[in-house]
């Protein structure tokens, strides 16, 4: 049995695309209570109040909304070597740029299904000002008190065409352990979604089938709050200030997070969610397999599945004129 490799430390940030980056821009802010750290351009980066780096998000005005890119941070520049010697044995390689506001040199890839990737170790600490000081020494900056309040990027959930590539690719290249996956039964393994855990979080990533057949498209990404109770007042600030929203709260039976998905006014797909303090502390956890028809029997509670879950990601295709 190979030993597994620990060189990614987590999920560093994601780049949306949006055609309306004022109300993109205004939804993350006022709604989610994130702040701003810089303006460059066409580009905005926030971050959410315990969000150690300088940004976890990057907005960028575009006509289509969908993703640009994601990040993961290594533990070391070792580890980032190490990864990079991994990933340019494959045909996925792209090469090293110079970073960006944030983070120092990066080197750029492609997942098999044609996500835009990248691997860095240097990163910019979010230093506050006195004015954004929290009282507690531990925490990266004040609770905001502003809109949901959401705490930290929690995971990213990505569509591909090929799950079983994907998945074959993170493991052998990247490194960490797969904590749960759908399967279409026990007998032939088929995976049709699958979450990496590269921590002791149960997942930074997760890769589901995109039921359009289409390729590198964007599912959703996930802010973290403090309690259940918080995704519940979520719904009602949603509610109130006019956000679409597609489903919840509810509980996932996998991974056990209570949830909440909403469109931000781009047309991205965002989650704000509760862990439940779920960790996998386990060195040799073993990957808890889901069939597809255990999971047709919905969500651990709360309303079934909804069928735009597998189909709705962007970019959508242009509907035929």
């Amino acid at each position: 049995m190979n030993e597994t490799t620990w060189d990614l430390a987590h999920l560093g940030h994601v780049e949306l695309l949006t055609p309306k980056l004022d109300k993109s821009t205004r939804f993350f802010t006022e709604i989610m209570g994130m702040s701003i750290t810089a303006t460059v351009g066409d580009s905005i980066y926030l971050r959410a109040y315990d969000d150690y780096e300088h940004h976890t998000l990057k907005l960028t005005a575009s006509p289509q909304a969908g993703m640009r890119h994601f990040a993961w941070r290594a533990r070391s520049p070792q580890a980032l070597q190490r990864r990079v010697e991994a990933i340019q044995r494959t045909p996925y390689a792209i090469g090293w740029n110079e970073g960006d506001l944030g983070h120092g040199p990066a080197f750029e890839f492609h997942s098999p299904d044609g996500h835009l990737t990248e691997i860095y170790f240097e990163t910019e600490k979010y230093r506050c000002s006195p004015q954004d000081q929290s009282a507690l020494k531990n925490t990266a900056s004040r609770f905001p008190g502003r809109g949901i309040n959401v705490r930290r990027i929690d995971h990213l959930n990505l569509f591909a065409s090929d799950v079983r590539a994907y998945r074959d690719f993170h493991l052998t290249t990247l490194g960490g352990i797969m904590s749960e996956s759908i399967v279409d039964d026990l007998e032939n393994m088929n995976p049709r979604a699958v979450w990496f855990m590269v921590n002791s979080k149960s997942y930074d990533l997760a890769v589901t089938l995109d039921y359009l057949a289409l390729r590198g498209r964007f599912h959703h990404l996930t802010y973290a709050v403090n309690s259940r109770e918080e995704v519940l007042i979520a719904a009602d600030i949603c509610l109130e200030n006019g956000i679409q929203i597609e489903t919840g709260p509810h509980k996932h039976i996998i991974q056990q997070t209570f949830f909440l998905y909403v469109y931000e006014p781009g047309g991205n797909r965002v989650e704000i969610a509760n862990t439940t303090a779920r960790l996998i502390t386990d060195p040799d956890h073993q990957t808890v397999f889901w069939t597809m028809e255990e999971r047709k029997r919905g969500q651990a509670w709360g309303l079934p599945t909804i069928p735009s879950f597998h189909t709705q990601g962007t970019p959508m295709p242009t509907p035929p004129s």
